[in-house]
């Protein structure tokens, strides 16, 4: 072989080899790369578990809110659940203590030596109060070391226990007289219980109502009947008929005035709404039946044309309590209390209205009614219309229930 041939041969020989080395590192560039592409997938695979995006901790954080939001829930209902059963259990639900401000009249004795859970057991037992633990209480925290004197006192059933503890402490039963007048008595059922309760003759007291302008009442005022304010009283002893009227008509001017009606007239005139919205009505009906006397009394309504029409108001006139008038009854323009024969107002109140009517009557509900009926005397239930048909249609189950109910509608 030639010279030209060996180095053409070892030239090709090293061409070879370079030619081989370069395939060798191509190939290491091929194979590299998707190496390195797969271990930096990986080391972002772990950078992303070690660091959750943003979006995904604000989920979180709303799971876990979640959570325990529910978790209370759960928590706070188990707990209510529970603690209705503990009030179940220890009889939390009973009555400790009665609202007032009480109901009939009855006598209470209070015997020699008598301490204050002797009284508590005694009045809980009469009915008096509804607990005598809570009367103990009441009763210290206004005796300041005074003992209740044995004697008899005048209560009422279901009184508050602080009255009740205020009617036998408040002042020795030797010295004051206890009066209790009951809300739409008359002015001579009040006189009865006043001279019942003081000893003073029932007489003094007429002799009074004979004059009302010397107590202050306008000149329209055709006796105390209405000012008598309802309420529990205890009088001095040495009280005199005056004394006491005196104190009864101040309590129903005082309350006038916070109404903000202070003018002897208007006050006349409310009290006379007032005695009928009193005689008429449950408490919760007593804004709206004052509406709906407004109505009747507003000039020029077709529907009443200024007839009151109340029965109360018209056996007032008679000298009887009935829920039942005569058309004659009805159509007697003499008695100055007849209200259907007599448009307006009669010629003055036909009882004592208290508080609560006062208030309504001071500030009726603004209602279209111009006529109501008590369809259930034993419930009080009360309907109202603004036309007389609809009216007739209410007076007809009235009828129906008095029907049902024989001698409670006479």
């Amino acid at each position: 072989m030639n010279n030209r041939t060996r180095h053409s041969s070892a030239a090709r020989g090293a061409e070879g080899r370079h030619t081989a080395e370069r395939h060798d590192e191509d190939e290491a560039d091929t194979y590299s790369e998707p190496v390195e592409e797969f271990f930096a997938a990986q080391e972002e695979s772990r950078r992303n578990t070690r660091r959750p995006s943003s979006k995904t901790k604000q989920r979180r954080r709303l799971r876990r809110t979640v959570v325990m939001l529910v978790v209370l829930l759960l928590f706070a209902g188990t707990v209510y659940a529970a603690a209705l059963m503990l009030r179940d259990a220890l009889g939390l639900n009973e009555v400790t203590d009665y609202a007032g401000p009480g109901g009939d009249q009855t006598v209470f004795t209070v015997p020699e030596g008598a301490g204050a859970l002797a009284i508590g057991t005694g009045l809980e037992s009469a009915d008096i109060v509804a607990d005598s633990q809570t009367f103990i209480e009441a009763l210290g925290a206004i005796s300041g070391g005074r003992e209740v004197q044995p004697g008899e006192y005048e209560m009422r059933l279901q009184m508050p226990a602080a009255d009740a503890a205020e009617a036998l402490l408040g002042e020795d039963p030797s010295l004051v007289s206890y009066a209790a007048v009951a809300r739409d008595l008359r002015q001579g059922e009040v006189f009865d219980i006043l001279s019942t309760s003081t000893g003073i003759p029932r007489a003094e007291f007429d002799a009074l109502a004979a004059t009302p302008t010397q107590f202050g009442l306008p000149p329209e005022a055709l006796s105390l009947e209405g000012y008598l304010h309802p309420g529990e009283y205890r009088f001095d002893v040495e009280a005199t008929a005056t004394d006491i009227v005196t104190e009864m008509i101040k309590a129903t001017t005082d309350r006038l005035a916070e109404d903000g009606v202070t003018d002897p007239a208007e006050q006349y005139r409310i009290l006379t709404i007032a005695s009928i919205v009193q005689a008429e009505a449950q408490q919760g009906d007593y804004a709206t039946v004052a509406g709906a006397i407004n109505n009747r009394l507003t000039p020029g309504n077709t529907e009443t044309s200024g007839f009151i029409q109340s029965d109360a108001s018209v056996t007032y006139g008679l000298g009887k309590r009935s829920y039942q008038l005569t058309d004659e009854e009805k159509q007697d323009t003499s008695n100055p209390y007849n209200t259907y024969a007599n448009p307006g107002l009669p010629k003055g109140p036909i009882g004592s209205p208290g508080d609560e009517a006062i208030d309504a009557t001071v500030n009726p509900a603004d209602v279209p009614f111009y006529f109501w009926v008590t369809v259930n005397l034993d419930t009080g239930e009360t309907k109202f219309s603004e036309t007389y048909a609809e009216h007739l249609r209410y007076v007809t189950e009235y009828d129906a229930w008095c029907g049902e109910n024989p001698g409670r509608c006479g």
